[in-house]
């Protein structure tokens, strides 16, 4: 049975909290709700992975708040910004800051179930990426430390002689480590050794 996918709504309006919560709670989803902006950041540390329905306005620490010391504080959890009042200004500054959309008050639950899909699928796609740094990085770590010199040249776009007088190696000794490498990471083609070097940082380490 697939785990139920985790919903935080963060809104000073009780009734939104409940409306919305069951609204999604019958919908398939887990839900977790918070009165205020403080509420939420105090647990969101250790709080299960989801999507954050986020207030704008909110007495004490507005949603444009939360979602600066979201960011500062590494909480990787795609938003959903509500607003009322005609608040579409805060709303776009809110997408700016990398928020996934925004849904005015009083939403339909379509509209609400689109923004959360696509929510997720931002979720999903970082946490693909995750993984493909991890697995790049293990690969990479199982090359010797000449052939990651070869292969962080590589990713610079130099020729194998630039990387040779770089490396103070001769030229054939660079084609024999990017072989070498290129067998370890069990690829055919350049754009596939340099989509392993990418996926792992080895360019900004250069």
């Amino acid at each position: 049975m697939t785990p139920r996918r985790m919903i935080h709504i963060v809104d000073d309006e009780e009734a939104i909290r409940r409306s919305a919560g069951f609204m999604l709670k019958t919908s398939g989803y887990a839900v977790s709700t918070y009165a205020s902006g403080d509420a939420f950041l105090q647990g969101a540390r250790d709080a299960e992975p989801g999507c954050v329905l986020l207030d704008v306005r909110m007495p004490g620490m507005d949603g444009l708040e939360v979602q600066k010391v979201m960011a500062e504080r590494g909480i990787a959890m795609p938003v959903v910004v509500l607003t009322g009042h005609g608040d579409v200004t805060l709303a776009v500054r809110a997408m700016k800051g990398g928020a996934v959309d925004f849904i005015e008050k009083p939403f339909e639950k379509t509209v609400l179930l689109s923004a959360i899909t696509a929510a997720f699928e931002r979720l999903d796609d970082a946490d693909a990426r995750a993984a493909r740094a991890s697995d790049a990085a293990i690969a990479i770590a199982a090359l010797t430390a000449r052939e990651q010199d070869v292969l962080r040249g590589m990713a610079k776009g130099l020729p194998n002689k630039t990387i040779a007088f770089d490396l103070d190696i001769s030229p054939r000794t660079v084609e024999v480590h990017r072989a070498n490498l290129m067998a370890k990471l069990q690829v055919k083609t350049l754009s596939e050794a340099l989509r392993i070097a990418f996926a792992a940082g080895l360019k900004e380490e250069a």
